[in-house]
């Protein structure tokens, strides 16, 4: 096993990591998972209050009717571009297609960067062919993430995770966020109402003869677990329809029941024109993503023009031809389905949250609790009448107590100047009464240790 750490320290390059903490302290090595628990590779077992790291495994580890899927069809056919169709593709697009009611078309990838990619490439050719390239420009929203190649970070709200890879791509341009605790006009009646209504500004400001889409998370994820306020989503969809702006959803965090519905964006009512998706659309066991649109946005591309090139989508993704993905997805969704995991990610989600609610009423660093179904996460905060943030060492500091306890959870890391004061929670969805019990407790000791510490 000690072998194996020295293969790591030497060749391995780990992701969002600065490598200098190696020079003396061992890498974590995951070696096994069942259900809501992993092993590291000198044995120490850990409850994951954080699917995998990336809010990913959302039906937990050990899944055997997933790999089973996955190896029967390897052996079937393993691969073939996406210029041809195969089984599982079209089984599982027809199967998801079911839980969006609006949407009909599939577009496979393997990335939620991919995914979005992708839907941007659509904003744009449509850009091409319907406006002669004027309604261009792509809006996105202050702390939104939206994936990690220079077209998915030229739409990201976050600062740093943009530090030192500009320049960006143009025409991408952001709109504020609506986090209400963080109220940008202080206390405002209808704060829900006056955030959206700033995107229609940012869009007149633009022209909207120049805008083709928004896009954004239903709810920030990396960002801070932010909840749109109440009137948000509605007043949003509104000003879409009103300009003519493709509304392009993000549920690369929030897809396939992670917030007690099969979307997110199914919390709220809306219809969108693109919703994009990774993530727990298989819950990592295979790469996957997918890029939904509706009839409508399909159907441009079909339209005759004078240019030939343009009546079809000019794109092709190599591991969008990999039936592996499709194979799991299709049974992780027949367990969500089966296991009534929407339920329980709702369930035990309304319970995560009154819990969280009780540490908020101990703990004064806690300034606020926000989250849906099973995703949650509070703010940190050295007063509470200020808001001040905590600086992003106590939060790390939160983290590395529950790990010691054996209890895995995310925080917002290195992504704001100010604003990395977030502990993230998102178990998987088959997390039990006591798993949160849990989960609760170590937070509540890291809590009181770490306030200790800090005195």
């Amino acid at each position: 096993m000690t072998h194996s750490v020295q293969q790591d320290k030497k060749s391995v390059w780990h992701h969002l990591t600065p490598h200098q903490i190696f020079d003396h302290n061992d890498p974590l090595v995951m070696v096994k998972g069942e259900g809501m628990r992993v092993w590291d590779i000198n044995g120490k077992e850990y409850l994951d209050a954080s699917s995998g790291g990336l809010w990913t495994v959302n039906v937990g580890y050990g899944r055997t009717e997933i790999a089973d899927a996955v190896r029967e069809q390897l052996l079937t056919l393993n691969y073939f571009a996406q210029t041809a169709g195969n089984i599982p593709a079209s089984e599982f697009a027809e199967k998801l297609i079911e839980k969006m009611p609006g949407m009909s078309r599939v577009y496979y990838a393997n990335s939620g960067s991919e995914a979005n990619e992708k839907a941007f490439k659509m904003v744009r050719q449509i850009a091409q062919k319907k406006y002669g390239g004027k309604k261009r420009k792509i809006l996105y929203r202050e702390r939104d993430y939206h994936g990690t190649t220079i077209a998915c970070l030229s739409a990201t709200g976050q600062e740093q995770r943009r530090d030192h890879y500009g320049p960006f791509v143009p025409d991408f341009i952001q709109v504020p966020h609506c986090c209400e605790y963080r109220s940008q006009w202080g206390e405002v009646e209808d704060y829900g109402i006056r955030a959206a209504n700033e995107i229609e500004r940012v869009i007149l400001e633009e022209d909207p003869s120049t805008v083709g889409a928004l896009c954004l998370e239903p709810i920030t994820a990396g960002g801070g677990v932010i909840t749109p306020p109440e009137g948000y989503w509605q007043r949003v969809q509104e000003i879409c329809k009103k300009y003519d702006i493709i509304l392009h959803i993000d549920e690369v965090v929030c897809g396939l029941g992670r917030t007690g519905k099969w979307f997110g964006y199914q919390q709220y009512g809306i219809q969108p024109d693109i919703v994009t998706m990774a993530k727990g659309v298989a819950s990592g066991y295979a790469a996957i993503s997918c890029t939904v649109t509706t009839e409508a946005i399909f159907n441009m591309f079909k339209e005759v023009e004078h240019d030939a090139k343009m009546d079809y989508f000019r794109d092709v993704s190599t591991f969008g031809g990999c039936t592996s993905g499709p194979a799991a997805a299709l049974a992780n969704l027949n367990i969500i389905e089966r296991e009534n995991l929407l339920e329980n990610a709702d369930k035990q989600g309304k319970y995560l949250l009154s819990l969280l609610h009780g540490l908020q009423e101990k703990h004064s660093i806690i300034g606020d609790v926000r989250g849906l179904g099973l995703f949650a996460g509070f703010e940190l905060v050295e007063d509470r009448q200020t808001k001040v943030p905590v600086d992003e060492s106590v939060s790390a500091a939160i983290a590395a107590h529950c790990m010691k306890q054996g209890v895995l959870i995310g925080r917002t890391n290195r992504s704001f100047a100010l604003f990395n004061n977030t502990i993230c929670l998102s178990p998987a969805l088959i997390a039990t009464k006591q798993d949160i019990d849990d989960i609760v407790h170590a937070l509540d000791c890291a809590l009181t240790e770490v306030v200790a510490e800090t005195k």
